[in-house]
């Protein structure tokens, strides 16, 4: 996993909700131990991580997909998207100059980090141009007669106004994947890691409903609940009411409650999910 960046944190978070907790994952550590003995983490560069898994040096990997799509590693098959980093690759020139279609670029120069996805998308769209790799500071080149235009990450498009680019067009949508080798997609604890990171997605925006209601009201109740696959009852002892669980959207939340109140629940309890294995 990425070892610095703005994709490390939210991977470190993504694990430890996931109930893999990093055990002794200081800073500047090169791996480290989670609570399960059968999953160690190794910290990389995100561009480094698909050549691990690819080369063997790791079974499973959580990086970007720009970083798997640029490396070419015909071996790595995607699991999850872990809906976050989401960025674009695009194809981007000086706001005042003569490129402004993908077309104007034939027999132009581009400066970019990822020249095998900017090759690819030239290819498809039928534009012979020279390919630049540089290593930083991509957003210069035009300005400095290196290139006539750049293919370069964006995520607000800021960086890109700042240095007076517009956006000519969209190469790669992107954001962070867990991903594996084909050899060992379908091992045990693979599967387990992928269960327990997808659990965690699935829980993003659920919340858990506990209700009492009559028992002569329950199909009214049934009706209101928009849950997943129709709610869970239980008999209440000593009691003509039920308990009825269920677990629903949050955006859906507010317009739920009051509408079971009105069909005669009561005790309405909300809780947050930490993960849900569907």
């Amino acid at each position: 996993m990425p070892n610095k960046g703005r994709l490390h944190e939210p991977s470190v978070e993504l694990l430890e909700r996931a109930g893999l907790h990093v055990v002794d994952g200081a800073d500047r550590k090169l791996h480290a131990e989670t609570v399960d003995p059968d999953v160690t983490i190794l910290f990389a560069r995100a561009a480094d991580i698909p050549e691990y898994v690819s080369d063997g040096a790791a079974d499973v990997g959580i990086t970007g997909l720009d970083q798997v799509a640029e490396a070419r590693r015909e071996n790595l098959v995607e699991l999850l998207d872990l809906e976050f980093g989401s960025c674009k690759l695009v194809l981007a020139a000086p706001e005042d100059g003569d490129i402004a279609t993908v077309g104007d670029l034939d027999g132009g120069r581009v400066a970019t980090e990822f020249p095998n996805v900017t090759r690819e998308f030239l290819d498809e769209q039928g534009v012979d141009a020279e390919i630049t790799e540089v290593s930083g500071a991509t957003e210069l080149t035009p300005h400095v007669d290196i290139a006539d235009a750049i293919v370069d990450i964006t995520s607000t498009g800021t960086t890109l106004r700042m240095n007076r680019l517009s956006v000519v067009a969209d190469v790669l949508e992107s954001s962070v994947r867990l991903f594996a080798r084909e050899d060992t997609r379908d091992h045990e604890k693979v599967r387990q890691v992928e269960t327990a990171l997808g659990s965690v997605l699935a829980a993003d925006g659920k919340r858990y409903l506990m209700m009492n209601t009559p028992a002569d009201a329950l199909d009214e109740v049934k009706e209101v609940l928009p849950g997943m696959g129709g709610p869970t009852v239980m008999d209440i002892a000593g009691s003509d009411d039920v308990a009825v669980h269920a677990v629903v959207d949050d955006s859906e939340v507010f317009e739920t409650i009051n509408a079971l109140k009105d069909v005669g629940a009561s005790d309405v309890l909300v809780t947050e999910i930490e993960r849900l294995v569907e």
